[in-house]
């Protein structure tokens, strides 16, 4: 049975199905009822990714179910047990500076280019054609194959829950939405926002107006801008001097021109994904940073730029506030600051946390709360996802790594416990598994976003024979797993 073979004959028609999937853009949008009288609940464009997806799935012969426009799945072979591979079709925003259409699918020196490519429609497709090539080859697995697909994966995850609460979810499986060589655990996530309100003052001076910056809370900033206004305008040379000091001293990128009466301050760093911040520079940060060599009115605001600049800063690794955790299944904890808004009002900053696997969100809160009492902010709780752990000798991470080593000849590469969420949260023993390589520049939630075509074919490749391995009737997964 050659379904590898069969992964090849396919080639072009997958190339041009990704190309296809990419230019539609999912990213997640106000509701939108239809003339029927149906919901679509994430908008148009994750709805045309989610019905070009199924449609495609039944083109090739699958059996397809919608549920009810939150989700659904792709079905592949018959039986009691079911092997899920979760994915998702809904994308970030696509952000600024691509060197391509970021909804064109466009193909240069051999990668296809795109949001979505790597994060996750790129591995979705190659599930896709993984089972078809293991169904033109004649295989019929003993175990229900069944890939679904989510829709709200970047968000809020209430796709997978409705999704969930009516249809059997599998015995075990993975999400191709990660990194190879196999994921073992995920730290746990929480979101959380630093609000203060602001008192009023008539003081002379110079007045912050307005504050803006990012895009996502998973996201690190790659855009801040501040609006400022004196009521002596000619003050407004000496800001121009400091950013220009600012700029020579730090290499940082800061702009200040006119906007009426009023000066207008950006700042623009480095787009990342918020479970690795390191890859990126914050701009809110940047911005924070010069703000704080500015002498505002309001003494609120001026305490609020010193909090963020001595306890925050550039620290990603939460110690400066005091939850600068740390074990060794998953190294240490991460923070980003994804975006803040100020009114002159009110501040928000909306920061996105990733914490060991032995530690718990309560941990993270207790640790920093002294200094936001001290600093009388406030704590709004957002979304919160426990850590997960799997055994790296348990049965599932044994067979993904022999898939992963026999497909690659990397037998140095281990085990993976990383920062990012998964749909393995979603479901009992589910890994994630791929599809990034190891080495490879990680573009997700990035500009110029791209996937080698080669390595679309390698991971097909690597799901089939995963998909074929862990279908078969003796492949056992215990709850304890």
């Amino acid at each position: 049975m050659d379904y590898l073979k069969k992964i090849e004959e396919n080639r072009e028609l997958q190339i041009q199905t990704l190309q296809d999937l990419v230019s539609i853009k999912s990213v997640q949008s106000n509701p939108v009822a239809t003339k029927d009288g149906e919901v679509y609940p994430f908008g148009k464009g994750v709805q045309d990714a989610f019905a070009y997806t199924l449609n495609k799935g039944k083109e090739l012969g699958f059996e397809i179910k919608n549920v009810d426009h939150y989700g659904g799945h792709i079905d592949y072979g018959v039986g009691d047990e079911i092997v899920g591979i979760l994915g998702h079709l809904d994308v970030v925003p696509e952000g600024d500076g691509w060197s391509f259409d970021p909804y064109s699918g466009a193909v240069s020196d051999g990668y296809i280019y795109g949001r979505g490519t790597l994060d996750d429609k790129g591995p979705v497709i190659a599930v896709l054609f993984a089972m078809k090539a293991l169904k033109d080859a004649g295989y019929v697995p003993s175990k229900k194959v069944r890939l679904i697909l989510g829709l709200d994966e970047e968000t809020s995850w209430n796709g997978m829950a409705y999704y969930g609460q009516r249809e059997q979810m599998p015995n075990y499986g993975f999400t191709p939405d990660a990194e190879f060589p196999a994921l073992n655990g995920e730290k746990g996530i929480v979101s959380f926002e630093i609000a203060k309100k602001f008192a009023k003052t008539q003081n002379m001076g110079l007045d912050l107006r307005s504050l803006t910056g990012g895009a996502a809370a998973n996201m690190v900033a790659e855009h801040a801008r501040a609006v400022v206004k004196h009521d002596t305008p000619e003050s407004y040379g000496q800001i121009r001097e400091l950013a220009a000091a600012y700029r020579e001293e730090t290499g940082y990128k800061i702009g200040v021109k006119g906007v009426g009466k009023s000066l207008e301050i950006t700042s623009d760093g480095k787009s990342a994904h918020g479970a690795t911040p390191e890859a990126g520079l914050n701009a809110i940060s940047i911005m924070m940073d010069f703000l704080g060599r500015l002498n505002f009115s309001n003494d609120d605001v001026n305490d609020f730029i010193q909090f963020y600049n001595t306890y925050i800063g550039f620290d990603l690794n939460g110690e400066q506030i005091g939850c600068g955790f740390c074990d060794e299944p998953s190294g240490k904890l991460t923070l980003n600051v994804g975006l803040v808004s100020y009114d002159r009002e009110s501040i928000t900053l909306t920061i996105n946390v990733r914490y060991p696997v032995t530690y718990t969100d309560e941990q993270v809160f207790a640790a920093i709360t002294p200094l936001i009492n001290k600093y009388d902010l406030g704590i709004i709780k957002g979304r919160a996802q426990a850590p997960i752990f799997m055994n790296p000798e348990s049965p599932m991470i044994k067979t993904l790594m022999e898939v992963y080593q026999q497909n690659t000849g990397d037998y140095e590469s281990k085990p993976l416990v990383i920062g990012g969420g998964t749909y393995a949260r979603a479901a009992k023993n589910i890994v994630a598994f791929g599809g990034m390589f190891p080495g490879d520049p990680d573009l997700m939630h990035q500009k110029d976003e791209r996937l080698s075509i080669e390595k679309l074919m390698k991971m097909t490749k690597i799901y089939a024979d995963a998909i074929y391995k862990l279908s078969q009737a003796e492949f056992r997964i215990t709850e304890e797993e």
